[in-house]
């Protein structure tokens, strides 16, 4: 008597792409894919057309070109007589520390401002809900101008600093003479070191405050690894040790023997002339627009972290007080922790608004990205193409790059399944 083993597969038909479950979902997204890049090369091929009748073509050596124009704010050196490409980068680097200036500040005060907004104190609460609705729904480009007119009309000119013929000046440094605000911007007294770490010419890149970060980098991990070993004590014993004086040395002292041996000490501005001579003049642009970003989104991240709070369970907070923790302890060591599972992902939307927003920078004179690349050099150049084009990369791989680390940070810190 004859067995029936397996039923025998059914042959593969080109109907069973369309008709069969199991193949359909691919098909449909293998046309998808067709049609798009099908698109994109008639797109290319038209733009290629349109630039050619035009006695164009898409060319970067603009790039390697003299630029021909000063930045006031740079954080490495720079002249007129350099490259574009140049300019571009210095740009660049004044956009990011506008954003993680922006970031680092408004999350500080927004993290505040959202424990604050949940505070039984009425009064505080309530000046708190004035500040959230006054920042966040008045437009942020309105705000830069508000800080920078304020910065510019009110503030007395360099020669108001200068004595007259009794030695009198009209008006006074502050900080014990050592910063002085004018409708410049702002003269405070800059790092000098005597003997810098050579650094090589084709290398656009600080040796000296790249050491500087290396070793505060490395301290910082160190600290971290003796406050790990405490907890773990702790946890073994029930007692933790003291590492406060540990950290501060490791942290401190390493990267205070590195400035030493390097020579560092201030330069102070002084009153030469009709200007100030010597120090570092920020200007009222990167102010009034860090300072700008950082209170509006600052408004933002005050709600996400007053929802985020808001979302954890009352239970929570009432058995951290039935375990004798205070207030302060039981926000820091039991609410927060869990909230922060609520408040990282739409804290990622605003880092990345940020960073794009560095481009309102534009409309007070700051050169970053967008005033350098998509301004100056765009108009000299005439390269509209190549210039929007590249801005637009560096932006996404900029945002590209927060969302992984932002993600990274949040898979570190969400729910682990057993």
């Amino acid at each position: 008597m004859a067995l029936a083993n397996d039923m025998p597969k059914p042959a593969f038909r080109l109907g069973m792409l369309i008709y069969d479950t199991r193949y359909r979902s691919i098909t449909i997204q293998v046309i998808c894919l067709i049609l798009v890049l099908v698109f994109a090369g008639w797109l290319v091929g038209n733009i290629q057309t349109n630039l050619a009748l035009k006695g164009k073509d898409i060319d970067f050596s603009f790039l390697w070109r003299r630029a021909g124009y000063d930045i006031d704010q740079q954080l490495i050196p720079y002249n007129n007589d350099m490259t574009h490409g140049r300019a571009v980068l210095v740009g660049l680097i004044n956009t990011m520390v506008v954003a993680v200036l922006g970031c680092f500040f408004s999350t500080v005060l927004g993290v505040i401002l959202g424990v604050l907004r949940l505070s039984k104190n009425w009064v505080v609460s309530r000046l708190v809900v004035v500040y959230v609705e006054m920042f966040r729904n008045i437009p942020l480009l309105l705000w830069i101008y508000l800080v920078y007119v304020a910065l510019s009309e009110t503030r007395p000119s360099p020669r108001d600093f200068k004595p007259n013929a009794d030695g009198v000046a009209n008006a006074a440094m502050n900080f014990w003479g050592s910063v002085a605000v004018t409708n410049r911007g702002v003269n405070v007294p800059s790092p000098v070191l005597d003997r810098p770490l050579p650094s090589p010419g084709w290398m656009p890149i600080n040796m000296s405050a790249l050491a500087v970060i290396v070793v505060l980098v490395v301290s910082i991990v160190i600290h971290r690894l003796i406050l790990r070993r405490a907890k773990a004590v702790q946890e073994a014993t029930g007692v933790r040790p003291t590492t406060w004086w540990q950290g501060l040395c490791i942290i401190v002292l390493p990267t205070l023997a590195l400035l030493v041996a390097m020579g560092f000490h201030l330069d102070y501005p002084v009153m030469a002339g009709f200007n100030f001579r010597g120090g570092l003049t920020i200007s009222h642009a990167f102010i009034a627009l860090t300072l700008a970003l950082s209170l509006y989104y600052a408004a933002i991240t005050a709600e996400i972290v007053r929802s985020g709070i808001q979302a954890v369970s009352r239970g929570q907070s009432e058995a951290a007080f039935a375990l004798g923790l205070r207030p302060g302890r039981t926000t820091k060591l039991v609410i927060l922790p869990q909230a922060l599972r609520v408040i990282i992902p739409p804290m990622i939307s605003q880092f990345l608004s940020l960073t794009k927003d560095t481009s309102l920078g534009i409309a007070v004179g700051y050169l970053d990205l967008r005033g350098t690349l998509g301004g100056i050099t765009l108009n000299q150049t005439g390269r509209e193409l190549e210039c929007m084009l590249l801005m637009m990369s560096i932006y996404l791989i900029i945002s590209l790059i927060i969302s992984a680390v932002m993600n990274a940070y949040n898979s570190s810190v969400k729910l682990k399944e057993r």
